[in-house]
């Protein structure tokens, strides 16, 4: 599965709702939840405190807090230590992490040690000699609801699903059950990640160990694992950055085969079989990742890539997830805006925020489905879902993109008719489509001529055997009255 990776440029402000804060701390208990470093309080505190900083800070206390700190992301460091130093309001206001984070990102600095937050890793100075300002009389929802949604707890929304949301559990299964039934729903399997070789020695201390100073992908930046383990264990960021690396095979000099083999660190589990965009070789997008993130960390909802299916396999820790199938006619997930031609998905609210806000109203929408992978176990995404992780515990899993057989239509559809969206090949290939057709063809034209029949069905808008099968599938699991809708005419059928 291809957990999403934000973009963390400056600015790097998030949409967020003040419904959804306002409704977290009404409905949580407000005492469980740690104090904020400098006491910043919500912004309803202000009508009944008898003093307010922000009459304090000038002009500036005419601004919105948003704009505020939209103004504040413009500045450099030096900048907004003065302008820190000139009231409570605006030492509240300087000291956003989210500021910061953004500014070590544009930095990049090659030697660092991570020094507990983003402020103090930026200025290397220990996190204990940071200004303890007594900021009580500052309220701010802007300020206040990222601390509140990084120590309110996560782990109860993974709790009691409903038994007809929960995601089949199987030891394994046949090429040809997955082929013929399992290739469009959901699942986990028991079995077969156990017998990874990587799965018995894999652990945050050998990984240390071992690669300490091997340098991976954490969104934006490209730090050694020893410097992201120690971030992993000493941050308190809302959004926590996530490691998420294409090239550990190499860097870790494993082992992959396409089967179980003497010497092989993993291989994919058997039963998906034939992966088409092997065919491609060395020209295929990009296609597995190594995942590493502490718990509260993981990826909000979308789509993984080129209308592909995936596999998740967890090492250590354990993934919670909630999955919706989609189609033109299925709206969104609460909380989840999707583009016109059902390839672009966009959650404006971080992982714990969308849990505060919507994940009860999710959780009774029909199509919905939820389950936990706990460590050496896989998960089977359906291409075209829309799905969201979060890590329960610290967590490492593998996963890896594929095209199985009974997909090969619809990912040519999605190439030939989605170019727009076509990701992770390599700039140097002008027409993924005609590639994919050229080498399909030469590999197993009778998979191609199937391939192109789905191909030409889809493109008619008929109904294609995925969404048959997915419909037949719903209506044994989904209340009475529910149809996913699907309908001749759906222009994304391809993308379930």
């Amino acid at each position: 599965m291809l957990e999403e990776r934000p973009n963390l440029l400056r600015p790097a402000k998030r949409q967020r709702l003040d419904l959804v804060a306002t409704q977290a701390l009404e409905e949580k208990d407000v005492s469980l939840v740690k104090r904020h470093p400098l006491g910043v309080r919500p912004s309803g505190n202000a009508l009944t405190a008898e003093r307010d900083c922000k009459t304090a800070c000038g002009l500036f206390a005419r601004l919105p807090d948003e704009l505020l700190s939209h103004i504040l992301e413009c500045l450099d460091a030096s900048t907004l230590l003065r302008l820190g130093a000139g009231c409570r309001q605006l030492h509240a206001f300087t000291r956003n992490e989210e500021l910061w984070r953004a500014l070590f990102i544009e930095s990049s600095p090659k030697d660092f040690t991570w020094q507990d937050t983003w402020r103090s890793t930026f200025l290397q100075q220990s996190s204990r000699v940071e200004p303890m300002v007594d900021c009580s009389s500052v309220f701010s929802d802007l300020l206040h609801r990222p601390f509140f949604c990084t120590h309110v707890s996560l782990n109860d929304y993974a709790r009691n699903i409903p038994q007809a949301n929960k995601i089949t559990r199987l030891s394994d299964l046949s090429r040809e059950d997955f082929q013929a039934t399992w290739f469009s729903q959901p699942f986990i399997l028991t079995a077969p990640v156990k017998q990874w070789p990587v799965t018995s020695t894999w652990s945050f201390e050998t990984l240390r160990k071992e690669y300490a100073n091997v340098a991976f992908r954490a969104e934006s930046v490209d730090w050694p694992l020893s410097t992201y383990l120690n971030y992993m264990t000493d941050s308190s960021d809302e959004s926590p950055l996530y490691l998420f690396d294409r090239a550990f095979a190499e860097k870790m000099r494993l082992s992959v085969s396409l089967m179980p083999f003497p010497g092989a660190d993993y291989w994919p589990p058997t039963c998906f079989g034939f992966d088409a965009f092997s065919v491609l070789g060395e020209q295929r997008p990009d296609h597995r990742w190594l995942i590493v993130g502490p718990a509260r960390s993981g990826s909000t909802f979308h789509k993984d890539p080129n209308a592909t299916s995936a596999w998740n396999a967890v090492i250590t820790g354990s993934k919670y997830w909630i999955m919706f199938p989609s189609s033109p006619n299925i709206p969104p997930p609460p909380g989840v805006y999707v583009s016109e031609d059902q390839s672009e998905v966009t959650s404006p609210l971080s992982i714990a925020e969308w849990l505060l806000g919507f994940h009860a109203e999710a959780r009774q929408t029909p199509g919905c489905y939820e389950g936990i992978c706990n460590a050496g176990e896989v998960l089977h995404v359906p291409s075209g879902w829309n799905h969201l992780v979060l890590n329960l515990a610290p967590s490492i899993a593998i996963t890896q993109n594929f095209v199985p057989r009974a997909r090969v239509g619809a990912v040519l559809h999605f190439l030939k008719e989605q170019k727009q969206s076509i990701s992770g090949f390599s700039d140097s290939i002008g027409d993924a489509y005609q590639l994919f057709q050229d080498r399909l063809g030469k590999h197993d034209p009778a998979l191609l001529e199937e391939g192109m029949l789905e191909l030409e069905r889809l493109s008619k808008g008929a109904k294609g055997k995925w969404e048959e099968l997915t419909k037949s599938v719903a209506a044994a699991n989904e209340p009475a009255g529910f149809s996913f809708g699907f309908e001749a005419d759906d222009e994304d059928a391809e993308v379930p």
